[in-house]
């Protein structure tokens, strides 16, 4: 990976459907040496996927919350059972495991409390949970998909 596909990878992190011949001016190619290099990015799997990012305000999902959930099971088939359920629950956006005093933090977007309650209900249906502590988000202050590109080693080529 050069610079070119770093400048390549910056721009489609801000825009996924910039137009191939403007993604090409600004990376200063033409477009066929463009789209090459759009194409072995995808077939690298440095590119997963293009997806449409939603106004969650616009489909009435304007309120964040952060689940924090700890569990004393860490069966295989407890986890199997966690995962399967909070897969189901279109409302969780994003599940992580984590190290320390909380086994799993969830980012849930409900339309209001009594939203977000109907999701707790349905996770505590779903699998045993030692402790459930959720947190509302009052602001966003930051929010990007775009993942940093200063930490790749890039080629002397530009």
């Amino acid at each position: 990976m050069d610079k070119k596909d770093l400048q390549i990878l910056s721009q489609l992190q801000k825009n996924a459907a910039t137009p191939l011949s403007e993604l090409a001016q600004t990376v200063n190619l033409s477009s066929t040496p463009c789209w090459r290099r759009v194409q072995k990015l995808w077939e690298e799997g440095v590119i997963e996927k293009q997806v449409a990012l939603c106004n969650p305000d616009k489909l009435n999902v304007g309120v964040t919350v952060f689940v924090a959930i700890r569990t004393n099971q860490h069966s295989d088939a407890w986890m199997k059972r966690f995962v399967q359920g909070t897969r189901e629950i279109p409302e969780i956006v994003e599940i992580y495991r984590m190290s320390g005093d909380i086994d799993y933090l969830l980012k849930v977007v409900a339309p209001d409390i009594a939203g977000y309650d109907k999701v707790y209900k349905r996770l505590i249906k779903a699998v045993d949970l030692q402790d459930v502590s959720s947190s509302f988000a009052m602001e966003v202050l930051k929010s990007t998909t775009a993942l940093p590109l200063d930490y790749i080693e890039t080629k002397g080529r530009a």
